[in-house]
C-alpha cells in the first residue's frame, strides 16, 4: 500500500495515518496541501490519504470539505480521532521576549490564539502550510518569522529548535478528527457503529428547501453528527451542504433517507459510510429498526398482492423489505 498524507513528517495527520494498520510499515508519502494528496489518490499514485477534516473547537477543515466534494469521486474508508496539543519552538538563543512573528497552520493558530495573545501580545500570524513545515522553516536561512506552533513530537525530533512553552492550546481536551480516502472499491463492512458522510447541493433557494433536506433523516430517525453549509463557488447564495449521519448505507433508515435526498437533489454525492473512531453505536428507536422497515414494506406489499394492481408492482415491493431497502 502507498499512503499520502498532510505532510511533512511528524504532523498530526501522519500521527493519524499511523493508527491504520499496517501503515507504519507501508510507503508513506507527505503532500503539502489537502488538494494535492487527493489528487494523488485520484490519479493513482497513491492508494489512500488521510486528511483532517473536522476539529472540535474549530469545526470543519474547509480546504478537505471543499476538494472531497467535487473532482473525481472519491470514498471514505475510515476515520482517526488524534487529541491535540502544541507547544512554542524557536531556534535556540531566541527568547520568548524577542518573539515578534509566529508561523503554524490556520486551525493551530486559531486554538492557540488567547495564549498568544496573553504571553507575546502583538504577535503577527504568518500562515503556513502544516504545523510542521512552519517548524521546519526555522531551520531554513532567513526564515520570515521568529518562532512556530507545533506538535511536540517535531520539537522532540530536531535538535535544532528549543521548546519555549509546552501546551499552549487554549482547549486541554482538543481532538482533530481525520479521514482515509481512497478510490471507489470496496464499500467498508456494517460494524453497528457506522457513519455516512453526503454532499448534497441545494436544489433551489426557496423556503422549506434545507428542511425538506433535513427530513428525510429525521423522519426516519437517523440522528446527524455534522452538518455545514460550504459556498460552491458558482455564485453569491449557492450552498451545498456536507453531511455526517449515524449509521450505514446498508442500514434501511439510511438506504431509505438518501434515496429520498437523491429524489430532492439528485446531485447528491455519496462519500461512504466507515466504522467510527469512538466505536459508540447509535441509538435507533424501535419503529426505524431494519425489522421495522422489512416489515412495513411487506405489509404494503400484501396490499398491492391482494388488490388488482399490476403484479410486478407486487414483487417489487416485496423486494424492498430487505435490510438494504
Amino acid at each position: 500500500m502507498i499512503y499520502t498524507f498532510l505532510g511533512p513528517e511528524g504532523t498530526f495527520t501522519e500521527a493519524a495515518l499511523l493508527q491504520v494498520p499496517g501503515a507504519a510499515q507501508a510507503i508513506r508519502i507527505p503532500s503539502s496541501n489537502v488538494n494535492s494528496a487527493l489528487d494523488k489518490v485520484r490519479e493513482g499514485s497513491a492508494d489512500a490519504a488521510m486528511v483532517p477534516i473536522e476539529n472540535s473547537v474549530e469545526g470543519g477543515v474547509t480546504a478537505t470539505l471543499d476538494a472531497i466534494a467535487s473532482g473525481q469521486e472519491l470514498r471514505i474508508i475510515r476515520e482517526a480521532l488524534v487529541p491535540i496539543s502544541f507547544v512554542l519552538v524557536a531556534r535556540p538563543g531566541v527568547n520568548i521576549g524577542q518573539i515578534r512573528r509566529v508561523s503554524t497552520h490556520g486551525h493551530a493558530w486559531a486554538q492557540c490564539r488567547f495564549w498568544v495573545d496573553a504571553h507575546i501580545p502583538g504577535a503577527e500570524y504568518i500562515p503556513g502550510s502544516s504545523t510542521a513545515a512552519a517548524a521546519m522553516g526555522l531551520l531554513e536561512e532567513g526564515a520570515p518569522y521568529d518562532a512556530a506552533i507545533c506538535a511536540p513530537i517535531v520539537a522532540a525530533e530536531q535538535p535544532g529548535l528549543r521548546v519555549l512553552a509546552e501546551n499552549i492550546g487554549d482547549n486541554p481536551g482538543a481532538v482533530t478528527r481525520f479521514i482515509l480516502v481512497s478510490r471507489p472499491g470496496v464499500l467498508p463492512a456494517r460494524t453497528g457503529a457506522d457513519k455516512t458522510t453526503v454532499v448534497v447541493p441545494l436544489p433551489e433557494d426557496r423556503p422549506g428547501a434545507l428542511m425538506e433536506i433535513l427530513d428525510q433523516f429525521a423522519t426516519r430517525g437517523v440522528n446527524l453528527s455534522r452538518i455545514e453549509s460550504r459556498p460552491t463557488g458558482q455564485y453569491l447564495g449557492h450552498y451545498f451542504f456536507s453531511i455526517d449521519a449515524d449509521g450505514h448505507v446498508a442500514d434501511a433508515r439510511v438506504a431509505d433517507a438518501l434515496a429520498g435526498l437523491h429524489r430532492i437533489s439528485p446531485a447528491t454525492r455519496f462519500l461512504g459510510s466507515y466504522g467510527r473512531a469512538d466505536e459508540q453505536s447509535p441509538v435507533v428507536a424501535p419503529h426505524t429498526s431494519d425489522e421495522a422497515f422489512r416489515a412495513a414494506h411487506a405489509w404494503v406489499g400484501e396490499i398491492l398482492a391482494g388488490e388488482n394492481v399490476d403484479a410486478s408492482m407486487a414483487r417489487n415491493m416485496a423486494q424492498n423489505a430487505s435490510p438494504t431497502a
